[in-house]
């Protein structure tokens, strides 16, 4: 099965730019000691997703920033950690959408990228 990227189970256009980040989270008691050793209390371990689009019409720019609007929703990704497609639950960061062109019929305008994080819940 080809990788692929999914919405709340709804596939969408591949992305030109996809990296797959994994963050650990530390607890606030984490830091060097007093021999100068790091001291780690790992709470747990999330994803992030960076994601960049090419040129986008207004349908499909429309389409994505409707399917990540929510506080939170679920994106099937393919994850090297693992080698698989994995299902997790995330929300988006910021969202930007730079203007391809810009004229007076608003309805003509189109863009030429979007790029947002998507970070674990």
């Amino acid at each position: 099965m080809a990788a692929s990227l999914s919405i709340n189970g709804v596939v969408v256009k591949n992305p030109k730019t996809f990296k797959v980040g994994y963050q650990t989270i530390d607890a606030d008691s984490s830091g060097r000691n007093a021999n100068g050793e790091m001291v780690r209390d790992i709470i747990t371990q999330k994803v992030k997703l960076e994601l960049e689009w090419g040129p986008l019409d207004d349908v499909t720019a429309s389409a994505l920033l409707k399917a990540i609007k929510a506080v939170f929703f679920t994106v099937n990704y393919p994850d090297a950690e693992t080698g698989v497609q994995q299902t997790k639950t995330f929300y988006s960061g910021d969202r930007n959408l730079p203007a391809y062109s810009w004229n007076d019929n608003f309805s003509k305008i189109k863009w030429s990228g979007f790029s947002t994080n998507f970070i674990e819940k």
